[in-house]
């Protein structure tokens, strides 16, 4: 069975047969897994109320551990994102109360972001249906094949991560 990725490429083929194009059956596979992703994803958040980036930002709270805070800077680094996106997010997220941001008792010049107890309640319900989709979308492979897709997309993504400056 063939997919849109093997018509690229066999077209890629028949115009120019001297290139390589072994690298558009993984990149482009993996940008249209992104795109079908991305939007199964935006479903399930949108059913609490969340886009992307504030599902990440509240699961990243709650990951953290009671008391479910962390510094703007640690989300920052978290979540790769620019200081101008990571507030815009904080300010819609605090403007829902689902965040509050207190004062940080190590350091008197900073704050810290908490889940509110609204918004320990919505991520808690939020990763589960997010987890339960997850699995969905990839029941098509096995157990083995779960890992051994794991591990090669680790050994690609920290060979990527340690190419950056």
């Amino acid at each position: 069975m063939q997919d849109q990725v093997d018509c690229f490429i066999a077209e890629w083929q028949r115009e120019r047969p001297e290139l390589d194009s072994t690298p558009i059956g993984l990149i482009g596979r993996i940008a249209r897994l992104e795109q079908h992703l991305s939007r199964e994803l935006a479903r399930v958040f949108s059913q609490f109320g969340l886009q992307r980036g504030e599902f990440d930002v509240l699961a990243s709270l709650r990951r953290s551990g009671a008391p479910y805070q962390r510094s703007p800077t640690a989300l920052f680094n978290t979540l790769m994102l620019s200081s101008g996106a990571m507030t815009n997010r904080l300010d819609r997220l605090a403007a829902r109360g689902l965040i509050e941001r207190i004062p940080d008792p190590h350091d008197r010049r900073s704050l810290l972001v908490q889940l509110t107890a609204q918004g320990l309640d919505l991520i808690n319900q939020a990763v589960e249906a997010h987890l339960a989709n997850e699995r969905r979308l990839i029941a098509s492979l096995s157990a083995d094949q779960h890992s051994q897709l794991a591990e090669l997309l680790r050994t690609w993504l920290l060979d990527l991560e340690q190419a950056q400056p």
